[in-house]
């Protein structure tokens, strides 16, 4: 309230962005099912070597292999205690919505961090972040491990700290979710977030779907040869309908095609079919 009598949110412009603060709970105090198959696994195989060992022991004589083999059955006992925990821990983890428990701090989750093959048991928090002067403005500690579900309940607390009715929310793709994007429309969050990228041609020199525009007025894409792209059939995948669009006859004679795809023509895929007469929602807010 300070903030916005001070007149320090006159641009209406925040960047959102989640972080991972690490929780009290250390990763072994946190299960997941992989975890503990993972453990049972490795338990298993220590039954198995002391097994191996009392066999061995047992074929001794003396007082010494006599007390090897009484250590050794403590050892393969408080094993087959241990695998015991591990299946009820297992059956708790299964009983779990998200699969998932901590024992020392309950709310916190195993995440993956930027780092390859790191991770942390802990919280994902999210900030949204006055563009021109730098204040937080909202904030909101999740145990989701990913920022994609975030963007329209960000924008909207950061709008309502702000005090304007609308406002410009900077993301980035790691918060790229159309359907987190289309529930912005209409909310007086107006997201400006680049679309992840999920093709490797440009490393490969080759042209990419930001090479290709779309004409929503007559829903066709234009290609970089000048060339019209237009919809072919219609197939289904798992979520929506997926409209194709190609041009036979232009690729086959046309002197882009080595920069443009190693297959007989260059296909572009857009998903649902929308009314023509305006510019699909995501690509819309897809500005960056």
């Amino acid at each position: 309230m300070l903030c916005r009598q001070f007149k320090l949110f006159t641009r209406a412009v925040v960047a959102i962005d989640g972080s991972k603060f690490k929780a009290v709970n250390n990763r072994d105090k946190n299960f997941t099912v992989a975890k503990v198959a993972k453990r049972i696994e490795q338990v298993e195989a220590s039954i198995a070597r002391y097994l191996a060992a009392l066999d061995r022991a047992d074929r001794q004589d003396g007082d010494v292999a006599e007390a090897k083999t009484t250590r050794l059955k403590e050892k393969i006992e408080g094993l087959r205690r241990q695998m015991q925990a591990l299946k009820e821990m297992g059956k708790q983890v299964e009983a779990s919505p998200d699969k998932q428990v901590s024992l020392t701090d309950p709310d916190a989750r195993s995440m993956a961090t930027s780092g390859k093959g790191t991770g942390i048991v802990g919280y994902n928090v999210q900030v949204a972040v006055d563009a021109e002067h730098h204040l937080i403005v909202a904030h909101e500690v999740t145990n989701l491990g990913s920022d994609r579900a975030q963007l329209s309940s960000m924008g909207g607390t950061a709008r309502d700290a702000t005090g304007w009715q609308e406002v410009t929310v900077l993301a980035d793709r790691g918060d790229y979710n159309r359907d987190e994007v289309l529930a912005c429309e209409g909310t007086g969050v107006l997201a400006c977030i680049p679309k992840t990228l999920t093709s490797g041609n440009a490393k490969r020199g080759l042209f990419t779907v930001a090479d290709f525009i779309y004409d929503a007025g007559n829903d066709r894409y234009s290609c970089p040869a000048g060339k019209h792209l237009t919809k072919r059939k219609v197939r289904s995948d798992r979520r929506d309908n997926i409209d194709h669009y190609r041009n036979l006859t232009a690729c086959s004679t046309c002197g882009l095609k080595p920069r443009c795809t190693a297959y007989r023509t260059r296909a572009q895929w857009r998903s649902g079919s929308r009314p023509s007469a305006s510019v699909p929602t995501v690509q819309r807010f897809a500005l960056l």
